[in-house]
């Protein structure tokens, strides 16, 4: 395993994540899933351009799904458990 890389143990769905994902077009739902795959293998792969937000949200990462389309997540413990928060475009960081 090379140093950037960062496998995921277990993720655990908020109520809200379970909601957006459902209200998103079927096009994001199939991308997501692809992504999901990836995001357990290594949270940092290049292409999912995993990155720490900001202000309010500085305990929160995000990747990209597809185009707009994020996921927000966090980091649970040092074992690299994560919590997804929401999906969406950037109106989620609002």
């Amino acid at each position: 395993m090379m140093a950037s890389e960062r496998p995921v143990r277990s993720v655990y769905y908020s109520s809200r994540f379970k909601k957006s994902l459902e209200r998103m077009p079927n096009f994001v739902k199939k991308a997501f899933l692809e992504k999901e795959g990836v995001f357990m293998r290594n949270a940092f792969y290049p292409l999912l351009r995993t990155h720490q937000l900001h202000g309010k949200y500085k305990d929160y990462w995000a990747f990209t799904v597809i185009g707009q389309h994020r996921v927000m997540f966090k980091f649970l413990n040092k074992e690299c458990d994560v919590g997804l928060i929401d999906i969406g475009t950037h109106e989620i960081y609002k």
